[in-house]
């Protein structure tokens, strides 16, 4: 038995040490911000996330009818829409329009004005990742349980721990490239839902869905081939590779599950409601009340997310979405 105690206490001292190691390595210009200290609050966030999506928001919701939400959504989604656009310009002003070459840059680890304006917009965008987790609860609080689905929920929570690291390692640089991208899609997808949530007045204004799936895929493209530059250079002294090596699978990942949906989607047709499913098989029309009805993807990735998917009440119009990156 003691020497059970005293094994555990070894392994306790060896996982401590690990933990130290690992808080030392960041970025001490970020010890200020919140959340920032250590992944301790984070991750007792991301948890309780987890225990609402998982366990407590079905079971509060199961005799309840479900929340509209109108309004909250509206907001919700232009706020992104505004934050984004933020968030881009400041990745733009802080390095990629005015210093770096948009092939191995290093992270600036300067006191300097713009060095500092690096690090504060890094910290941003993983906070967006924080407030994004909201897309979960408003598909919970409608009873939209269909779009929670298992990549929805490992977007939205594994993603934004592994970005804490990220960003609290290498607040800039070549690796904060997908983070500008995936912000980028950010301003015209939560535009699109935020519109899609105004209400069936609205529908004339998203004609364009389909593109999003392709804009989607061309950001994946984007990250991907930029970290790819990475095993190609002779040299390259971007301090963090193993951030390029995670973005690299990542980017891949996401797009490999996004060709799919476009396969299955718009090629082979296959992503349609049930009614309309059944109507085709009766030879008739895929409309409703002279409305198209369509199906958009429940962002699990990057970013990216997936919100406030919005239920037309006239019938014109059913939209589900899939976030992210």
């Amino acid at each position: 038995m003691a020497n059970i105690l005293q094994g555990m206490q070894e392994m306790g001292a060896h996982a401590k040490d690990i933990y130290d190691y690992l808080l030392s390595g960041l970025d001490p210009r970020l010890s200020d911000y919140p959340l920032m200290m250590n992944p301790l609050p984070m991750s007792a966030i991301l948890l309780s996330y987890l225990f609402f999506v998982l366990y407590l928001g079905p079971r509060m919701m199961a005799n309840r009818k479900p929340f509209q939400l109108k309004e909250a959504m509206i907001v919700y989604n232009f706020t992104l829409v505004a934050l984004s656009i933020y968030i881009v310009y400041e990745f733009l002003m802080s390095g990629w329009l005015t210093t770096y070459t948009w092939r191995c840059d290093p992270v600036d680890t300067s006191e300097s004005p713009e060095a500092l304006r690096m690090v504060q917009v890094a910290w941003l965008f993983w906070f967006s990742k924080i407030i994004e987790l909201m897309d979960t609860i408003f598909f919970i609080l409608r009873k939209k349980h269909g779009q929670v689905t298992f990549l929805h929920i490992f977007h939205h929570s594994f993603m934004p721990w592994t970005w804490w690291w990220g960003v609290g390692y290498a607040p800039g640089g070549m690796g904060s490239f997908h983070a500008m991208v995936n912000s980028s899609v950010h301003v015209v997808m939560y535009f699109y839902y935020g519109l899609a949530a105004a209400g069936p007045r609205f529908q004339k204004f998203l004609w364009w869905k389909k593109y999003m799936t392709a804009i989607q895929l061309i950001q994946f493209v984007l990250v991907s081939l930029h970290a790819t530059q990475y095993y190609f250079m002779d040299t390259c002294d971007y301090q963090f590779p193993m951030v390029l090596h995670l973005i690299w699978v990542y980017g891949t990942f996401f797009f490999v599950l996004f060709s799919n949906f476009w396969v299955q989607a718009y090629v082979k047709g296959k992503r349609l409601p049930k009614q309309e499913v059944k109507q085709c098989q009766n030879g008739t029309d895929v409309h409703a009340n002279g409305k198209h009805h369509e199906n958009a993807i429940n962002h699990g990735a990057t970013n990216g997310t997936t919100n406030g998917s919005a239920r037309h009440e006239n019938g014109s119009t059913h939209i589900s979405k899939m976030k992210k990156a």
